[in-house]
C-alpha cells in the first residue's frame, strides 16, 4: 500500500491544521497507537473534517445499535461500492467488535452468505439497498426490519450508517485513500 494516507490530494502537515483538528487527531493516534489514514486525509478540508467526524461520532455514541452491528452495516455498505480504504478499516473494527477473525471477508464479500443472523440480514438488506438502488426503499423494507425487533430509531440509524459510508466510501475513492498497514493486522488473533 502506498505510505501517503491518500494520493490524489495533499496531505496536511498536522502542525499547520486548526488547533481543534490537529487535537482530535492527536487523540485518535493515542487511542487507536497509529493515525488511521482517514483522519489526515480529511484533514484537508478542516470544516468537512468536523462536519464528517461529528456525524460520525453522533452515530456511534447515540445509536441504539451495538457497535459491532453498525460495524456491520458499514463493511456490508463499503463492500457493495468496493471501497478498500473502509472494508480493510472497518472490517477491522468488526472483527474486533465481533470477536470473530473470518466475519469482515464474509460480509465484504457477500453479506448474504456471511454467517449472520437473519435480523443482520436483513439489517444489511435495507443497507445496501439504500446504497445501490435508494429510490427503490420502500416500506415493506421498513417493516421486514420491524418484524425482526428493530425499533424505528434503529432502522433510522441503520439508513444514517449507509448513507453516511456511502459519502465515505465516495471521497475515498475520489482521494485514492489507502488502508493503515495496522488494519491488516487487527482482530486476526
Amino acid at each position: 500500500m502506498a505510505d501517503e494516507p491518500m494520493t490524489r490530494f495533499p496531505v496536511p502537515d498536522t502542525e499547520d491544521l486548526p488547533a481543534d483538528v490537529r487535537e482530535r487527531i492527536e487523540a485518535e493516534t493515542e487511542r487507536a497507537g497509529f493515525t488511521p489514514n482517514v483522519f489526515s486525509a480529511f484533514a484537508y478540508r478542516p470544516a468537512q473534517f468536523r462536519a464528517f467526524f461529528g456525524y460520525y461520532d453522533a452515530l456511534v455514541e447515540e445509536s441504539s445499535l451495538a457497535r459491532e452491528e453498525l460495524e456491520l452495516i458499514i463493511v456490508a455498505v463499503s463492500g457493495a461500492n468496493d471501497c478498500l480504504y473502509c472494508v480493510v478499516a472497518h472490517g477491522a473494527l468488526l472483527r474486533l467488535y465481533a470477536e470473530d477473525p473470518h466475519l469482515a471477508e464474509q460480509v465484504a464479500t457477500n453479506y448474504r452468505t456471511a454467517d449472520i443472523s437473519d435480523a443482520h440480514r436483513a439489517m444489511c438488506d435495507l443497507a445496501v439497498k439504500l446504497t445501490e438502488r435508494p429510490a427503490r426503499v420502500e416500506e415493506e423494507d421498513i417493516e421486514q426490519l420491524r418484524e425482526h425487533g428493530f425499533s424505528m430509531e434503529e432502522i433510522w440509524d441503520i439508513g444514517s450508517t449507509a448513507a453516511l459510508f456511502n459519502l465515505s466510501n465516495r471521497m475515498a475513492h475520489l482521494a485514492d485513500m489507502r488502508p493503515n498497514e495496522e488494519f491488516y493486522r487487527l482482530g486476526r488473533d
